[in-house]
């Protein structure tokens, strides 16, 4: 197992630990002209249950 030889610093450790960011989850808008809520990407809407993009929507949840 690796073992650091000297101890990190404060300043170097907290710099380091800046980069852990949290980022948005892209959501898009449901294909459903009835429902148009925004969901995640390649699942089921779960307001209206439909997955697919226009020309293929299918049911698939109960609504």
């Amino acid at each position: 197992m690796a073992v650091p030889k000297r101890k990190m610093s404060r300043s170097n450790t907290r710099s380091r630990r800046s980069q852990w960011k949290t980022s948005v989850v892209p959501t898009v808008t449901c294909a459903n002209p009835a429902c148009r809520e925004q969901h995640l990407s390649h699942t089921a809407c779960p307001s209206c249950g439909q997955y697919g993009p226009r020309g293929e929507r299918r049911q698939v949840l109960e609504a």
